[in-house]
């Protein structure tokens, strides 16, 4: 698709060449261009600059007058493809049991593996990407999904198959990550190894075969998985082709996070107990910390303290984690205003941490998180707003008018 954007009041998030992410000062830095022009050739962002350098050229035209350009939101960390909800639990918790005692009685993530092995891979695909359109006139462009609800061989497959469906079938680039070590399935509670084993020998080889994740995850937590596992199940996946991510330092600090950095993780999410050596241990690191603001919101639980590690000199990215748990909602605008309300990021980091520093998270950096010559034109066009400053300001509303994925713009269903 070719379009000419002119009268941009501002383009956002300019770069000249791409960087690989943005850490500690860095973050506070976000270049813009007032009065501004773009020009998208083939889907492909082809220039941009000051509307007196506009050329003058016979192709669709969209004024943007009074409104602003900026790259879409980029979500390294999602668990879009579940099936039904888990509301009743959101009751429970209001009522005052906590998301362990949840878990411990049945529910959490054992509840959503239940579901999800009974529903056949239509069901669970057309479920699916009503969320995902969802999302992406939210303004995502890009988006990492995890399996981890299926927990056996045949439903890990299924969510796998989902997602590389859901590939084939939408414009905005998606990376798949293999999270069966989710949690431990009731006929394994004896027997983790076991359970760890079948992941390593039974599900890994048929992913790498039919090419079906890009990472491997585990939840490496008190009550879940060790640092032993977690060391154990990168290494396997390395074996296989696919990168390492890990949840990590959620509810407890256990030496996670330098179990990831030994193994060169791609990032290490969650991050909401966090201790000085874990962040030092980060330092000088290709490591992305992500940042889950909205599953702090959900659960009532501490938030990532951003402005200790930036302080620090960390990156730090910030992702939904869409789930039907912990936080049911794939609104990457409320992620930015969360992030700077409660986790006193300022506008500036909390947007790089949203697109730059997300798609090095997925490792799409080549292709989306900047206005960047040659990269995709995944773009979100505001409403008329007064400053970028609006977009977390305006809390629980979002500013987007129009949403564009390789330059097409991207109309409600």
């Amino acid at each position: 698709m070719n379009v000419l954007f002119k009268n941009i009041k501002e383009l956002i998030q300019v770069r000249e060449s791409s960087v690989n992410f943005l850490s500690g000062k860095e973050m506070s830095i976000l270049p813009t261009i007032k009065n501004a022009f773009l020009l998208v050739k083939d889907g492909i962002i082809s220039d941009y600059g000051i509307m007196g350098k506009c050329p003058e050229i016979d192709i669709k035209t969209i004024d943007a007058t009074g409104k602003m350009i900026l790259p879409s939101w980029c979500d390294s960390h999602t668990h879009l493809v579940y099936a039904g909800n888990r509301e009743d639990e959101f009751v429970d918790r209001i009522n005052g049991l906590s998301y362990a005692e949840i878990a411990k009685n049945g529910g959490g993530i054992l509840n959503s593996a239940k579901k999800l092995q009974q529903t056949s891979e239509e069901d669970l695909y057309n479920q699916s990407k009503i969320r995902l359109e969802e999302i992406i006139q939210l303004g995502t462009g890009a988006v990492e999904i995890k399996s981890g609800y299926g927990l056996t061989k045949d439903a890990e497959l299924k969510m796998l198959r989902v997602i590389e469906k859901l590939k084939e079938n939408y414009f905005l680039e998606i990376k798949a990550t293999f999270l069966g070590a989710h949690a431990l399935p009731s006929e394994y509670k004896n027997n983790k190894s076991g359970y760890l084993q079948m992941l390593i020998d039974d599900i890994l080889p048929t992913i790498e075969k039919e090419n079906l994740a890009d990472f491997i995850d585990i939840f490496c937590e008190t009550g879940y998985f060790s640092v032993d596992d977690t060391q154990q199940i990168l290494k396997a996946g390395k074996k296989h082709g696919l990168v390492g991510k890990i949840h990590v330092n959620q509810f407890t600090a256990i030496g996670g996070i330098k179990a990831g950095v030994d193994n060169n993780v791609l990032s290490v999410d969650h991050l909401e107990e966090m201790r000085t050596e874990d962040i030092e241990v980060l330092k000088n690191t290709k490591t992305m910390p992500v940042a889950l603001p909205s599953c702090s919101y959900f659960l009532s639980i501490p938030y990532t303290p951003a402005r200790k590690m930036i302080e620090a000199g960390l990156p730090l990215a910030l992702a939904t984690d869409y789930n039907p748990g912990s936080t049911p909602s794939g609104n990457m605008n409320f992620v930015v205003s969360t992030a700077c309300i409660k986790m006193k990021m300022t506008p500036e980091e909390a947007i790089n941490a949203a697109t730059i520093n997300g798609a090095y998270a997925m490792n799409l950096l080549e292709k989306v998180g900047s206005i960047t010559k040659g990269k995709l034109a995944n773009l979100i066009l505001t409403k008329e707003i007064n400053s970028y400053n609006f977009i977390p300001y305006s809390f629980g509303n979002h500013c987007i008018e129009k949403v564009f994925l390789k330059g097409i713009e991207i109309k409600k269903s």
